[in-house]
């Protein structure tokens, strides 16, 4: 039972942290009706900037303490992300209004591709740490009701739970802002939301910004865990089935699917991986992404789109 319990929760923290980047896709999406192929790389940028800042402060300043050099790296780093959403908006979005999805898709594959090579021009292309002061070092629980405990990772813990805090505050931010309410209607039509004084560039820019932060604030969780390097971009792609199933325009969507493929890819690859040769893990989440789309495509909590002709 105890050893159920440790996959349970392990599958637990890896599926808030697929929501988290899976947050990413479903802001933009909700707000433009397009699919950002370059949140991974917005991920990988981001935790660049935060990982050189958190060097470079300290000496440009002459701070000591880590804390407010995280602080301020941070602050640095989400401006960066503010004037990346600016530009991203006057220099494609607001030339690509009311075109089709297949035209902003390949844009974003554009972008994708920009990053990558900027990131690592500005900041380089090593391996850098990102140590925002989040205990490494694992606990052991339930001693009185387990012999020897449950083992539990507190770095995912606290992941887990900044994550869970982030998706409580975007919940909040769509539903019971005039913001959010904004950001509905231009993702249901532009020109319709433009007609009612919608400003479409600013609602642009915000979405393009949330999504920044969202994708700095992933960058350092999974920085911390296996360092900032090119590979992190393909974090994106363990979150295309988070999507899949929890539905491209829902925010708790994007929770529900996270957790269940996190959970999916734990318990699948202790139970049932010995019996299939091991490296289940790797495959599942597409898997069960592919039945979905034969059976439920819009998701879990995906809006059903019937034309009518």
């Amino acid at each position: 039972m105890a050893f159920f319990l440790e996959a349970l929760l392990g599958g637990l923290m890896a599926g808030m942290l697929y929501a988290l980047v899976a947050l990413g896709f479903v802001l933009i999406f909700k707000a433009s009706g397009v699919f950002n192929f370059a949140q991974g790389a917005m991920v990988l940028f981001a935790a660049l900037a935060m990982a050189r800042f958190s060097e470079w402060v300290p000496d440009w300043l002459g701070i000591e303490d880590k804390f407010l050099g995280n602080l301020i790296a941070f602050v640095l780093a989400a401006c960066i992300m503010f004037v990346l959403a600016w530009l991203i908006e006057r220099l494609v979005l607001r030339h690509l209004v009311n075109q089709e999805g297949v035209t902003l898709l390949m844009a974003t594959l554009g972008i994708t591709y920009f990053l990558d090579g900027l990131g690592q021009t500005i900041f380089g292309s090593d391996i850098y740490k990102i140590d925002v002061g989040m205990p490494k070092d694992p606990i052991f629980l339930f001693d009185s009701v387990f012999p020897g405990g449950v083992l539990v990772n507190l770095e995912d813990v606290y992941a887990a739970c900044i994550a869970a805090l982030l998706v409580v505050v975007l919940s909040l931010f769509f539903q019971k802002t005039g913001t959010g309410r904004a950001l509905r209607a231009v993702a249901d039509d532009h020109q319709a939301a433009q007609s009612i004084g919608i400003p479409l560039n600013r609602i642009w820019v915000i979405v393009w910004f949330v999504a920044g932060i969202t994708a700095l604030v992933a960058g350092i969780i999974w920085g911390s865990k296996m360092g900032v390097q090119f590979s992190l971009t393909t974090v994106a792609l363990r979150a295309l089935p988070v999507i899949i199933l929890g539905g491209l325009t829902s925010v708790p969507g994007a929770i529900i699917g996270g957790l269940i493929i996190g959970v999916g890819e734990k318990l699948s690859e202790v139970y049932l991986g010995p019996y299939v040769g091991g490296g289940i893990e790797i495959w599942f989440a597409y898997v069960l992404a592919l039945v979905f789309l034969l059976f439920r495509p819009q998701g879990l909590f995906g809006e059903k789109i019937i034309d009518r002709v």
